[in-house]
């Protein structure tokens, strides 16, 4: 509980350096910290592998009922203090979180279901249904984020606690020497993909906003937010599930990282403006180098470090 509670203390106090950096009136920022602090707490769990474990002793049917009611209670909380609660949307939200948790409760653990269970994240992903159920009191005020996170830990959850999938590393802390491959890794691909970058006419670097202690909290708050978050969630599936899945039904693991470094790549198509073949062509080099990164330390915790820190370079020199 002390950890929780800390969690909390760190959260709250990350909010109000936000709210204050964004001009979020305090009433506002105060009356969304209870969904803000209940995702944390949820999200905490899932990265928790003492804490997870505890959940993994029930029946799978009882996880995926206490998945679907934590799916539900941010959106509640959030809603409820601004008045904007809709039963619809309280539907959407529990219903495609009952779908994915239930959904190892129910089918079996076969590889095309496994290949659904992936579409089915996909889909809610790249439609923006979830985020849609959201309204936002303020413009800079994202409640729409709760819904992208529910979304990452449920599926998350789904697979490691209903499913027992294994072999994937998952947490939010990488160890000494998953730092050392994830940055070797991210030190490789800068010239493959600057090079790249240039060929295809991607984008030219420009230098960071000026001033270094602005550069330096850009640089900070974009990588742990990419590490804990982006990271996490686009590593778990397409390094921890997809490329491991189909190594094993193409017979060979290189072909694995190839395909699922592909398929990772064309998710990119939809980034902003429908087909950017550019963002896709670069996310697909990316995700060889994420893939080799995560290979090498057999966990996803060393192929975040090397996502995160490029999603960092794309913020500072490229966005």
């Amino acid at each position: 509980m002390l950890a929780l509670a800390l969690i909390w203390l760190a959260c709250a106090v990350a909010g109000g350096l936000y709210a204050a950096q964004q001009g979020i009136p305090f009433r506002i920022a105060f009356a969304a910290l209870p969904a803000f602090l209940l995702e944390a707490a949820f999200y905490t769990v899932l990265g928790t592998e003492r804490w997870r474990a505890r959940l993994e002793k029930l029946h799978p049917a009882t996880v995926a009922a206490l998945l679907t009611l934590a799916a539900a209670a941010p959106y509640c909380a959030g809603a409820l203090a601004f008045g904007s609660f809709r039963w619809q949307s309280l539907a959407w939200i529990a219903g495609l979180a009952a779908i994915a948790s239930f959904w190892y409760v129910v089918l079996p653990h076969k590889a095309p279901i496994d290949i659904a269970f992936l579409l089915l994240m996909a889909i809610v992903v790249l439609t923006s249904i979830l985020r849609r159920q959201y309204e936002n009191p303020i413009p800079k005020l994202r409640l729409d984020e709760l819904g992208a996170l529910m979304w990452i830990r449920t599926g998350a959850f789904a697979m490691l606690s209903v499913r027992r999938m294994k072999g994937v590393g998952f947490g939010f802390w990488p160890a000494p020497p998953e730092w050392l491959v994830g940055l070797g890794y991210f030190g490789a691909m800068l010239p493959v993909a600057g090079a790249a970058a240039w060929l295809i006419g991607f984008a030219a670097p420009h230098l960071p906003p000026s001033g270094w202690d602005r550069v330096t909290v850009l640089a900070v708050g974009t990588f742990f937010g990419a590490l804990w978050v982006l990271a996490l969630g686009e590593e778990f599936f397409f390094r921890g599930l997809l490329q491991q899945w189909m190594g094993a039904w193409l017979g060979n693991q290189w072909l694995g990282l190839a395909a699922a470094s592909a398929v990772f790549g064309s998710v990119h198509l939809w980034y902003r403006a429908f087909p950017n073949w550019r963002f896709a062509v670069l996310a697909t080099i990316a995700g060889l180098f994420y893939g080799l990164a995560f290979r090498q330390a057999q966990s996803i915790r060393a192929s975040m470090v090397t996502h995160a820190l490029t999603v960092t370079a794309w913020r500072l020199f490229y966005s």
